[in-house]
């Protein structure tokens, strides 16, 4: 897969652990990964990318993942974007509702259910 094709993620996380283990995994799928341990200027560091999917964690600093993705559907220019949201809350499905995010990822997750839930999402929303 060249350059011009590749698919990038964007992955809001505050666990390092997290953020390296997605990191690997989908580079090796040939993803293109941008991670951040924090949600601030959430609508900049989105637009600077231009990803094809987001992945939101629920308790990330500061404003969290909820008004973080609030954000990002209220501006007509990144509100397409699909968003994972993913938390080890019991309640993921109610959050994510509430977020506004297109699908959802409980944590513990295994690799199998990150790229099966990022590839529906992608296939549902283009």
């Amino acid at each position: 897969m060249d350059k011009t094709t590749r698919r990038k993620i964007a992955i809001f996380d505050d666990d390092e652990d997290i953020l390296s283990i997605c990191s690997y995994v989908l580079e090796e799928q040939g993803w293109e990964v941008h991670t951040f341990t924090d949600c601030n200027n959430v609508t900049e560091k989105i637009s600077d990318i231009s990803p094809d999917v987001i992945l939101m964690d629920n308790w990330i600093p500061d404003a969290g993942g909820i008004v973080a993705t609030q954000t990002l559907k209220k501006s007509d220019s990144l509100k397409n974007i699909p968003v994972v949201y993913f938390s080890a809350n019991s309640d993921i499905q109610l959050l994510a509702s509430h977020a506004g995010a297109e699908a959802y990822l409980a944590k513990p997750f295994d690799l199998h259910d990150l790229e099966r839930v990022i590839n529906n999402v992608l296939l549902t929303n283009n």
